[in-house]
């Protein structure tokens, strides 16, 4: 029982399963493709939203600000946590949060150039830790996407409704606020607009979205590659815009004082916004679809990460010097608020387009992600084989990326799944610990396999990723610690009744088994 639970799958097999005809993803990525989707994963919701969170603190985990003119901002109120801001410090804790995943860029371009295969993380561990650990990876990443596209999926929603506005309809609160609203909610003025609980509504602008990045995934990698290219160029243009512009309207004493908070604050703030930070893995998540992989994955997960900092920088020097850092609490678009309040007229247009296509190309990148991932695990065997299914004609695992794309749009419309952001910190800082763990698990295991990619620094890329995320994962609270165990308690029931049954590697076993009998 523990060696089938801890036996690994050799990468020369997964990369021979891999190219079996009926289960083989189309080539069509270069490094150009991989980069803009690593920044349309990174640059989505967070530059928009959570960033004012950071700045000004957090009274509330989450909430999302809706139209403005016709019922002044809507917040959906979650549970209550006070935590301080970083203040304008909040670009330390970017910079901060950015080393760390730089370590973590570095595993998952070693590991990627080496094992160019879909499911990022999960594959790399069962090649390395064993099936068990494999499978509860592929949970979590399971998880860590699905809760991720949910909550921006909620956050696109508020800037559509905004984008409304602009234009003057007022669509009815019924058809753009989720049924179930735990807090209520209320108006800017706290007028209550809808008591706690459950309410008839659903969220319309957050299921059509999804859906219809399904039907362009289904439809085929290269023309979603092409759709995020798109996006990404008009995203970071409206940043561009921002930046630009507000930087004229800038006060130097709003960064007075520049860590309100002291280290704490920092700390803080890169524990808020690590939430943006992840998506880069997810480039490693098309690693099958790559026409060069040995090459190019590792060039497109650190531009990412390179690119993403750059930008995010920029964005929050900006805001805070504009306003005082405290006017952001509790804000969700703090971006496209702050250049309503300041009156900046058809550049907060411009920049309101920017942070939709933002989410757009997020959500659509994390979609992509979550259906290779179930392609993956199905291909072994851990999950039902209509899970690995490739449509005839696209290329594309289809039924897992409409089965992604229902399990995220249904939530989305009828849940405020926004408090749900630390969950999904939890579980990516596990996957980024596990594949720091199978970089050094194969430099000991196979120091002599051609590396097209190798960590500078020896050991010290691995092991730093290992220490800072659990360092990370030490401050998260214990509802998300007792949410994610729960969620891991019912994946280990799957695999035990399905999983460990219907592994590749078991009926492989099985089948030598009934062979060697027979030849007796």
């Amino acid at each position: 029982m523990d060696r089938q639970l801890f036996r690994t799958k050799s990468i020369d097999q997964l990369i021979s399963d891999s190219e079996r005809p009926e289960k083989r993803l189309r080539k069509s990525l270069g490094w150009l493709s991989l980069t803009s989707l690593g920044i349309g994963a990174v640059i989505g919701s967070g530059i928009f939203t959570v960033i004012g969170t950071a700045i000004a603190g957090e009274k509330m985990q989450f909430s999302s600000v809706m139209n403005s003119t016709v019922i002044e901002y809507l917040i959906y109120r979650t549970a209550s946590f006070g935590r301080p801001g970083a203040g304008p410090a909040i670009a330390a804790s970017f910079v901060l949060v950015g080393i760390v995943c730089c370590f973590a860029a570095l595993c998952y371009a070693e590991l990627a150039a080496m094992i160019p295969i879909a499911g990022s993380a999960y594959t790399y561990t069962y090649a390395t830790m064993g099936e068990l650990v494999a499978w509860i990876i592929g949970w979590d990443l399971i998880l860590e996407y699905a809760v991720s596209n949910m909550a921006v999926s909620v956050g696109f929603s508020a800037h559509v409704v905004d984008l409304f506005d602009w234009f003057g309809w007022h669509p009815s609160l019924r058809w753009i606020t989720p049924a179930y609203l735990p807090e209520g909610l209320t108006d800017f003025a706290n007028n209550a607009l809808y008591e706690p609980g459950w309410h008839f509504g659903f969220n319309w602008p957050a299921f059509v979205i999804v859906m219809l990045l399904t039907v362009i995934l289904v439809r085929g990698i290269k023309e979603s590659a092409n759709t995020n290219n798109v996006m990404v160029a008009l995203k970071i243009l409206a940043i561009l815009i921002f930046v630009a512009v507000a930087a004229d309207y800038i006060h130097p004493a709003n960064w007075h004082p520049f860590a309100p908070n002291g280290w704490p604050g920092i700390l803080t703030g890169g524990s808020i916004i690590f939430f943006t930070y992840i998506g880069f893995d997810s480039v490693s998540t098309a690693a099958e679809e790559c026409r060069n992989p040995q090459r190019d994955l590792p060039i497109g997960i650190i531009l990412t990460l390179v690119i993403c900092t750059l930008l995010y920088v920029a964005v929050v020097v900006v805001l805070t010097g504009i306003v005082p850092w405290r006017t952001l609490v509790d804000d969700a678009a703090p971006v496209v608020n702050t250049m309503k309040r300041l009156h900046f007229g058809s550049v907060r247009l411009a920049v309101l387009i920017g942070a939709i296509m933002g989410m757009i190309s997020s959500l659509l990148v994390f979609q992509l992600g979550q259906a290779r991932v179930w392609f993956a695990m199905s291909r072994d065997g851990l999950l039902p084989g209509i899970f690995s299914r490739v449509h005839r004609r696209y290329g594309t695992p289809d039924f897992s990326t409409w089965v992604a794309g229902f399990a995220v749009a249904i939530p989305a419309g009828l849940f405020d799944i926004g408090t749900l952001a630390n969950l999904s910190n939890i579980g990516t800082l596990f996957a980024f610990a596990l594949v720091a763990g199978g970089v050094l698990i194969l430099r000991f295991r196979e120091p002599d396999r051609p590396r097209a990619f190798r960590a500078p620094g020896g050991l010290l890329a691995p092991v730093i990723t290992i220490l800072t995320c659990v360092l990370l994962m030490a401050g998260l609270t214990v509802t998300n610690w007792i949410r994610f165990f729960s969620w891991l308690a019912i994946g280990l029931v799957v695999y035990y009744f399905y999983g460990r049954r219907h592994s590749e590697l078991s009926t492989r076993k099985l089948e030598a088994l009934a062979e060697g009998k027979s030849r007796r």
